[in-house]
């Protein structure tokens, strides 16, 4: 009878209530792997890009309207590492007196947090099944390749721990927030004009703070209103979307750091990118174990956003390399997404007793043993792993407190060493030659900057020519490495305990 709730209803009922109070198994689990990986974030050593970001929010700190360059002790007009991210912490740092690099590192626990939740908001809004975002965010940092790669943007586990605190990790995590927030919006088929415009400038501040991971954002957002904007689309909803899209553009257009339109033409960067394409199954194989679960998506519905997002990315990345533009690997970033979450998505979907579930189970569990291979290295400790398991690891990079005693912010540092090159900006020393290329110096600038310092540091070099190099940067310090000479002048006031890099007071 109509309106008379049986038994069996009230049962029903009482279960959906009792399911819907208890956390779920994302909760769950997406806080333990957010304390963990946290708590190694924290613990890791100052490394590879970090001393270029906390260098910007020094220079931020120092003088917000003109910024010296990151590394250098020129004028910083130009530099992309100057996004919002960086500026907002600049700022603060100015305000509160804390050192931007202790900004910085706190700044991974927050970014973690972003990824996790929103890792969980997008896998919601295409599968309602509870485990479903639990086996998104094990694919998501699982399934890489049979060897692991440290780069910023992409955020397997072992680089997820060295890179968290980076820009491009906030841009991720934004990323995944932007997507959700899409479907909802085209879901709904109308939405109102503050989420649009909500979208756009989240959109725009991903633009600014990382445009790599922008160029995946930007095709996932395409890519989710083609497959999931109901139809027929009205022209009041046709004019929400333009206003996300002209937000997007003002908020990029507006920013008077640097100009995004100066950065798209720029080829500084695309050497260094080149080695994005050199191990394509080494670094990103395992994610193929997701191709049979996105081709069943594309089976069920050629406009799947997956699938629409898989295509994009590929072409984008295909066009760097036939291009010889190879910044289009950052793509490779976000290009596994598609893969990882199909697989994530279909395993929480498929029936035990069927066919997929049968060939999927397997695949993915063979696949995650070799990402964990791969990656768990980064948060289990040595000591509890079998000695017969080599978990692949993260490089131990030395300290530099005993060198940061003794120079002050601002100061000129002179040096050769990998390490002290990428690890003692972060305390806001300038050095002579840059670690990385910034479209805001030119080549022969930094040429005939690192042509100096080696000069410098070469045994035969006449006294006269290095003590002229050191006025020409307003030298103070020079760091050596054993069998290096001590340079002309300089007093010794410090010596690594761990590298024997010597630390000299030239000015």
């Amino acid at each position: 009878m109509t309106g008379v709730l049986t038994q069996r209803d009230w049962r029903t009922q009482a279960y959906e209530l009792r399911d819907a109070r208890r956390p779920t198994p994302y909760l769950i689990l997406g806080t333990l792997f957010w304390a963990v990986v946290a708590y190694r974030t924290w613990q890791s050593p100052l490394a590879s890009d970090f001393g270029q970001h906390a260098a910007a929010i020094e220079r931020i700190a120092a003088d917000w309207l003109h910024p010296a360059n990151p590394l250098l002790d020129v004028p910083g007009t130009g530099s992309p590492y100057f996004t919002p991210y960086t500026v907002v912490l600049g700022l603060l740092s100015k305000v509160t007196g804390v050192p931007g690099w202790q900004l910085l590192k706190g700044c991974g626990p927050v970014n973690l947090a972003l990824i996790v939740t929103g890792i969980g908001a997008f896998t919601r809004v295409l599968s309602r099944r509870r485990w479903a975002p639990v086996l998104a965010l094990a694919a998501f940092v699982l399934l890489w390749g049979p060897q692991h790669k440290e780069w910023s943007g992409f955020l397997g586990l072992q680089s997820m721990i060295r890179g968290l605190t980076y820009p491009s990790a906030f841009a991720v995590g934004v990323t995944f927030w932007v997507w959700a927030l899409t479907a909802r919006a085209a879901r709904r088929g109308v939405a109102g004009a503050w989420l649009h415009a909500w979208l756009g400038l989240l959109i725009g501040t991903v633009l600014l703070v990382h445009p790599f991971t922008a160029m995946g954002t930007v095709i996932g957002v395409l890519a989710i209103v083609i497959g999931m904007q109901r139809m027929p689309v009205a022209a009041g909803v046709l004019g929400r979307w333009a206003l996300t899209g002209a937000v997007a553009f003002a908020v990029a257009a507006w920013w008077p750091y640097f100009s995004l339109s100066a950065l798209l033409g720029d080829p500084t960067v695309d050497d260094v990118h080149r080695r994005l394409y050199a191990n394509l199954w080494q670094w990103y194989g395992l994610a193929l174990a997701g191709l049979p679960a996105l081709l069943c998506r594309l089976r069920a519905n050629r406009f799947d956003p997956l699938v629409l997002m898989f295509a994009a990315d590929c072409a984008v990345a295909a066009y760097g390399w036939l291009s010889g533009s190879y910044s289009f690997g950052r793509i490779f970033g976000l290009l596994l997404v598609p893969l990882q979450f199909a697989l994530a998505i279909e395993l929480a979907e498929a029936p035990p007793w069927t066919g997929l579930r049968r060939v999927l189970a397997p695949l993915a569990a063979v696949a995650a043993c070799a990402g964990l291979l791969a990656q768990a290295g980064a948060v289990v400790p040595a000591r509890y792993v079998p000695p017969a398991l080599h978990l692949q690891r993260l490089s131990n990079w030395p300290g530099y407190l005993w060198a940061r005693e003794h120079i002050a912010v601002g100061d000129v540092l002179l040096t050769d060493g990998y390490n002290p090159k990428h690890v003692m900006p972060a305390y806001g020393a300038f050095l002579v030659s840059p670690t990385w290329p910034d479209p805001s110096t030119t080549a022969a600038d930094r040429e005939r900057r690192e042509a100096d310092v080696r000069a410098y540091l070469a045994p035969a070099t006449p006294v006269e020519q290095r003590l002229d190099i050191a006025r020409r940067y307003h030298v103070k310090w020079v760091m050596t490495e054993p069998g290096e000479p001590s340079p002309p002048g300089g007093v010794q006031v410090a010596q690594g305990p761990r590298t024997g890099e010597r630390l000299y007071r030239v000015g």
